[in-house]
């Protein structure tokens, strides 16, 4: 492990995690530690974990960020002193308006939401999204279809406290406060690694995780496949019973 991204989901994590990439780094975002880690992450959330958990799980991986991870920055620093810290900084109206407006897409996302029912992965994928709001964002999802209010008040408190706890506590030596807006220079001095010629990359501006995560990520591209098969189960079962009532 080599970098501990702290920062919050919507303050630039998915632009990071691209760059990160392009800079020759194995990344880990919310995908992957579902994916590759879910079991570990339910014991962790669930009933608790320990700092040998993290490093089992990340000792092959270069980098982590976004949720769960980002809650976790501290323990898996302990795992991994070595590694550095990014955190990603946002001012806290922009991250609640961009955070808003990414929930709400996700919210009324009709096929995501049919996923999480009729998928086996994407069932798991939304028990994982349970376990790990309260700690991430202070509030429990209550359906996998429904809509679940927010409390802006409470989501802007936890994320002003999340960033005044890493500002204090992560060792000065090893800690970068980094805007994406700053592009390559700071970040690529960080970790001392030349400056690429591609321009810095900017992902889901728009909000629209889902349809990001579909057109690139293998684990939710996994997830899709199933919901079509089980779409497909569906409708033959709808049609032999069709069948047999109108025949028999």
């Amino acid at each position: 492990m080599k970098i501990i991204v702290a920062g919050f989901s919507k303050t630039g994590t998915k632009s990071l995690a691209i760059a990160l990439i392009r800079l020759g780094y194995k990344v880990y975002d919310m995908l992957e530690h579902f994916g590759y880690h879910g079991e570990e992450w339910e014991k962790i959330l669930v009933t608790g974990g320990s700092v040998e958990d993290f490093r089992k799980m990340y000792k092959d991986v270069d980098a982590v960020l976004d949720v769960p991870a980002f809650c976790f920055w501290e323990q898996i620093h302990e795992a991994f002193p070595d590694a550095k810290i990014i955190l990603t900084m946002r001012d806290e109206d922009d991250w609640y308006r961009s955070w808003h407006k990414q929930t709400s897409s996700v919210n009324i996302d009709s096929f995501f939401k049919l996923m999480k029912i009729i998928s086996p992965s994407g069932r798991r994928l939304f028990q994982h999204m349970k376990a790990f709001c309260p700690p991430a964002y202070g509030f429990e999802l209550r359906s996998a279809w429904r809509h679940t209010p927010i409390n802006e008040m409470v989501l802007k408190m936890k994320y002003r406290q999340h960033y005044e706890y890493v500002l204090k506590h992560a060792p000065e030596d090893k800690l970068l406060a980094y805007s994406i807006r700053d592009g390559w220079a700071p970040l690529c001095q960080f970790l001392g690694r030349p400056i690429p010629d591609s321009p810095f990359p900017h992902e889901n501006v728009g909000g629209e995780v889902i349809k990001l995560f579909i057109q690139n990520n293998p684990i939710m591209q996994r997830i899709v496949k199933e919901t079509f098969v089980s779409l497909g189960v569906i409708l033959l079962l709808i049609l032999f019973a069709v069948y047999c009532y109108i025949c028999v």
